[in-house]
């Protein structure tokens, strides 16, 4: 269930949410406010309204219930072509319903349209982009950042058109990324354009309460991201948010990424997080990164692979419950969805640079060589701090137990458990990049996952 902020975003207003449910609207158009107010009236929808402020009395609707007030017919008849670029902002009732979103923001972040048409469930959506000095040359690698596989556009003397081959969802989702994105981010390029779009989510998942044994609503959220990236999702009866996807042909290995749900503690409804020098910390209380920074890489790596995969296998995405209160949730997980796994890796170590391979250094997770290889993709790809090295107790012995290659990569916090906790965010992230660089070295993995089988069967024999 979308909420009103995204719903309102999606759809093509240009609000500022000031709390849950209350909303900034002064920057909005009078004619675009007009409009809203008018769908709020048709949707039967209790709201406050004093032209600065909008309140939102009722609960969220269905988007699906949403839109069907929003999409009349001849709706976008024109092509949103009754403004002037430059001169004023488009007319909301005048943009096709699923192109509209998308269009505001090109607008808001500088890139001017003067056409847009959603494709009407027929053809691929397009925008035209008003000429200036390098505006292309930025909107391609911001798109590219959203996760669109490639960007095509046809230029001519006043304008670029630009297609976007993707279904209407996702365009409505694309309006909602693109809504996060300040417009002093363009010149820096599609790298650092990524990195502050996964900071971005990271701060939310931080803001979502779900100690150990209440976390219902952690759970639906990422419910809801992860669902457009996978093949098949489902919460067992423990829980636990189960997903898989098959990548390419699927001719590889057979992965489990892993991070937990809960917290150790609730975190504080009136905390803020202070941000210094990239190291997050909590105003008052945990600040939450065990784990919520190991949910964060899993969907990082969930979206990206899904817009440019260069795997080949299946993965299989757990996020356990009760993880803080004795490995709870990932002990109950049932054993046919672990059948046929090759290796696992679980994001959630304190620290900076560990793989950690063992349990005290007495109760192995996996045979030394599968270490060896993360050390060695970490190295290559000019990440030297990666080392192999013993642990604490984790969802890595479960899947270990369960006779998979299992390891637990740092995921940047520091001082979990306690108020003094902080997360080195550009850690967190390096940790999501190694896992893609992991995972894109599929041939040479399962050559390792290949030998550890066949010494492990001299061994028996």
């Amino acid at each position: 269930m979308k909420n009103w902020n995204q719903l309102f975003v999606r759809h093509g207003w240009l609000v500022n949410e000031k709390e849950e449910n209350v909303f900034d609207i002064r920057y909005e158009t009078e004619a675009n406010k007009e409009f809203l107010l008018q769908i709020l009236e048709q949707a039967q929808l209790s709201y406050r309204y004093d032209k600065k402020t909008l309140v939102m009395l009722n609960q969220p609707i269905a988007e699906g219930d949403w839109i069907s007030f929003l999409d009349f017919h001849y709706r976008g008849r024109g092509e949103g072509l009754w403004f002037r670029p430059r001169q004023e902002e488009p007319k909301v009732r005048e943009l096709d319903t699923y192109i509209c979103g998308i269009v505001r923001q090109l607008n808001r972040l500088g890139f001017f349209t003067n056409g847009s048409c959603d494709g009407h469930g027929r053809n691929s959506a397009f925008v035209s982009i008003v000429k200036k000095e390098n505006n292309i040359e930025q909107l391609v690698p911001l798109l590219l950042a959203l996760g669109m596989k490639r960007v095509n556009y046809r230029e001519n003397r006043q304008s670029y058109t630009i297609s976007f081959p993707i279904k209407r969802l996702e365009l409505l989702d694309l309006a909602e990324k693109m809504s996060v994105v300040q417009e002093e981010w363009l010149e820096k390029g599609v790298d650092y354009l990524k990195e502050q779009l996964f900071y971005m989510q990271l701060e939310e998942l931080l803001s979502i309460p779900g100690e150990s044994g209440n976390e219902g609503r952690i759970r639906d959220v990422v419910q809801e991201k992860l669902t457009p990236y996978v093949d098949f999702i489902t919460v067992d009866r423990h829980g636990n948010l189960l997903a898989e996807k098959t990548y390419r042909a699927g001719h590889g290995p057979t992965l489990i990424l892993s991070a937990h749900l809960d917290t150790v503690e609730e975190i504080l409804e009136n905390r803020h997080i202070v941000k210094e020098n990239g190291i997050w910390s909590s105003s008052e209380g945990i600040l939450g990164a065990d784990d919520r920074a190991g949910v964060a890489v899993l969907l990082n790596i969930a979206e990206t692979l899904y817009h440019s995969s260069t795997f080949s296998g299946k993965i299989k995405f757990i996020f356990s419950v009760e993880e803080e209160v004795g490995l709870v949730g990932a002990s109950k997980v049932d054993d046919y969805f672990l059948w046929g796994t090759d290796a696992a890796i679980v994001v959630d170590r304190r620290g900076t640079g560990d793989i950690v391979t063992s349990c005290g250094g007495y109760i192995p997770f996996c045979d030394a060589e599968y270490g060896e290889f993360i050390e060695k993709v970490a190295k290559e790809a000019g990440w030297d701090g990666w080392r192999c090295t013993p642990g604490g107790s984790s969802d890595t012995w479960i899947w270990a137990q369960h006779g998979i290659q299992s390891v637990n990569l740092s995921a940047g916090y520091n001082r979990e458990h306690s108020d003094k906790e902080y997360l080195d965010i550009r850690a967190c992230y390096v940790t999501a990049q190694l896992i893609q660089s992991f995972l894109g070295k599929g041939h040479e993995l399962r050559q390792v996952l290949n030998g550890i089988r066949r010494k492990q069967m001299v061994q028996v024999n």
